[in-house]
């Protein structure tokens, strides 16, 4: 394979050699593209011969008959015919036309019209080469079954189609549709929270302390300061000091990034959208999330390519309170469990070396293996036990809880929110329980943040906050099962 491989991308030299010799530069500056191929098609309309089009784009099927020639050109708005005569061009320019391969990107010129079998073409009076392709794409088959056009990737490995983004797209147009609806899903998101007056923000990557989350972060070290640095985790703590300086709805779409596994829903480097509003507490914040998600469904619903499979969101919906739903599905009452025998249950459900875990984390991967994992529908859980939710307002009425809820779906979080804690004082006692759980080992425990503090202390209004991932979101929306397919660059091993 690797043989003939490398006779392919020779005989691909050889032609690039063959156009320079004529004098053909095979690598241009630009073209004058002057309409789309679905452009194209709307000017010929129902008519037999229409006006001149001037089309730029990558060639996808070539079918040469001596003095004539079909090929197929495809851009970002699908795919027209084009049609080469030799008597059209003359007898130099339809010779280059030898050292022309599929995947070549070309611009033409000439006057539209519908062949014998009602196809769209351009009688191509004109063409240039604007990028010479030295290595063959994986371009599938089509075939008709049925009386429907079926194709056969020729680029079926998932692997490879994640390290090779760019060939992916190339040859497989829905997943171009598929990046298109993500973008649109994004652009639905500003605009909600724009019309809301939220006011869209950027705060650091590299943060000398990591919080807002409780996971393992990225560290590097900033040689001119020679101090460490870490990858944030979250937004959180940096927007909720902007409320503190009077910008009392501020948002932010941006990466974040957790030291840990990977799996189909967990990539190191994720897109995440935190909003926070003042003077709003959880509840308020579930009734923006549901509504946000109904925006986020017609936008993805607008691409038609995944219309069919977006599923439709139903306000209101279900709530359960945290921790009747995980004792329900224990059938005994877990936090009152000590230490060993929480361990002990642990264990038994299938969480993964229970015996390494703090308290909080057993709590969590417990909930995690019996409860979170069965939620299908979208379903908000409230009233998360306060040892889990150390930036939470306790629960009015039980301290022992607080006012916080996370939205899930297709057994995967996809939203956390809060009424957010405003207290100071509590809030250094929540960040001094977390620096212990770091002392005493878990990575995933944050310390205590002293300028975070201080901002708390000038005064920080009640609020609302949320978290969306955008990856997990869309995956729910288009159906994904992997978040690798919907990362256009997710993070891989070295080949």
């Amino acid at each position: 394979m690797t043989d003939e491989l490398n006779f392919v991308l020779q005989a691909r030299r050889e032609k690039l050699e063959a156009l320079e010799a004529a004098g053909v530069h095979p690598y241009a500056y630009g073209f004058d593209r002057q309409h789309s191929a679905s452009d194209a098609q709307s000017l010929l309309g129902a008519a037999e011969e229409g006006p001149a089009v001037s089309l730029a784009g990558r060639i996808v099927a070539w079918r040469s008959h001596g003095k004539t020639t079909f090929a197929h050109l495809a851009d970002s708005t699908g795919k027209i015919q084009l049609y080469f005569k030799k008597d059209q061009l003359g007898e130099k320019m339809y010779s280059l036309l030898a050292h022309f391969d599929l995947g070549d990107i070309i611009g033409v010129h000439g006057p539209l019209f519908r062949t014998r079998t009602g196809e769209v073409t351009v009688r191509v009076d004109r063409v240039e080469i604007l990028a010479k392709s030295l290595r063959p794409l994986p371009f599938g088959k089509e075939e008709e079954v049925n009386g429907q056009i079926v194709r056969h990737s020729g680029f079926a490995d998932p692997e490879q189609r994640y390290r090779q983004r760019y060939a992916d797209l190339a040859v497989h147009p829905e997943v171009r549709a598929l990046f298109i609806a993500r973008s649109r899903m994004t652009r639905s998101i500003r605009s909600f929270l724009d019309q809301r007056d939220f006011l869209e923000v950027e705060t650091p990557i590299l943060q000398p302390l990591y919080g807002g989350a409780t996971a393992r972060p990225f560290t590097t070290l900033h040689n001119a300061l020679n101090m460490p640095l870490y990858l944030r985790i979250a937004d959180e703590l940096y927007l909720k000091r902007l409320v503190v300086g009077g910008l009392e709805r501020v948002y932010e779409i941006g990466h974040d990034f957790r030291n840990e596994g990977i799996d189909r829903t967990h990539n190191p480097e994720f897109t995440m959208l935190e909003f926070y509003q003042a003077y709003a507490d959880y509840t308020a914040m579930m009734d923006l999330v549901e509504q946000l998600l109904e925006k986020t469904a017609e936008a993805v619903r607008s691409v038609p390519e995944l219309a069919a499979n977006v599923p439709t969101f139903r306000r209101p919906f279900p709530r359960l309170e945290w921790i009747p739903s995980l004792d329900a599905a224990a059938g005994l009452d877990v936090t009152a469990l000590d230490d060993a025998s929480l361990r002990a249950l642990a264990n038994r459900v299938g969480v993964e070396k229970p015996e390494g875990l703090s308290r909080p984390k057993l709590l969590d991967e417990m909930f995690q293996a019996l409860v979170e994992s069965k939620l299908v529908e979208p379903t908000f859980v409230v009233d998360y036990p306060v040892e889990l939710s150390p930036l939470a307002k306790p629960k009015r009425g039980n301290p022992r809880l607080t006012e916080r809820f996370e939205l899930f779906a297709n057994g995967k979080e996809m939203a956390n929110a809060f009424s957010e804690l405003n207290d100071p004082l509590d809030q250094r006692r929540r960040f001094e329980a977390q620096a212990k759980l770091l002392a005493a080992g878990d990575e995933e425990a944050s310390g205590v943040d002293e300028d975070y503090l201080r901002a708390m202390e000038y005064g920080m209004p009640p609020m609302g906050g949320v978290g969306i991932g955008i990856d997990r979101l869309f995956m729910y929306l288009s159906g994904a099962t992997n978040i690798r397919d919907v990362i256009l660059f997710p993070t891989m091993r070295p080949e």
